[in-house]
């Protein structure tokens, strides 16, 4: 097993991880394979977080008008999205494919299939580029502490230097 490259960043909530994330998929030429999530929002109110993968497809991550035992602060946590749309969307099929995950958070950790598969990734030698939360409970700080996960913090005033080191990473 080939230990992959692999680059989680971490920080505060709206620190620009996303966008950074955007912004190199953008710019690395190689077949990739993943999800982002994103704010759903209701004119000024953030009323939830969307998924959307590499090839399109959409789907809901939480919103707050989602009833049921999986919640995030006032956010219902949608299972069924995360294990039919952002699980088979960061499954490999390639050997050369870079894997992209956003992000490895609480809501995404209430589903253990996304658990198991994160870590089947991990383990396979693929490379990832992903987010991670800052905080979490004992499985995201397991990801966090791997030796084979490279944890780059973002900050407002590091965001845009982060774009060509991570893709200087990512380009062979």
């Amino acid at each position: 097993m080939n230990p992959g490259r692999n680059i989680l960043f971490t920080g505060p909530p709206r620190c620009g991880k996303s966008t950074l994330i955007k912004k190199l998929v953008r710019r690395i030429r190689r077949p990739m394979v993943g999800f982002f999530t994103g704010e759903i929002r209701d004119g000024p109110r953030r009323v939830g977080f969307s998924i959307t993968t590499l090839k399109g497809q959409k789907g809901l991550l939480a919103h707050h008008d989602l009833k049921g035992r999986f919640r995030v602060g006032k956010y219902g946590v949608n299972l069924d999205d995360i294990e039919q749309i952002a699980v088979p969307a960061m499954i490999p099929t390639t050997p050369d494919q870079l894997v992209v995950i956003d992000e490895i958070g609480k809501m995404e950790c209430f589903s253990g299939l996304f658990k198991q598969t994160l870590v089947k990734i991990l383990d396979s030698g693929h490379d990832v580029l992903g987010s991670i939360a800052l905080r979490g409970g004992p499985f995201i700080q397991q990801i966090r502490q791997r030796p084979d996960v490279q944890l780059i913090h973002v900050s407002e005033e590091n965001r845009n230097s982060l774009v060509k080191l991570a893709q200087e990473v990512y380009i062979d």
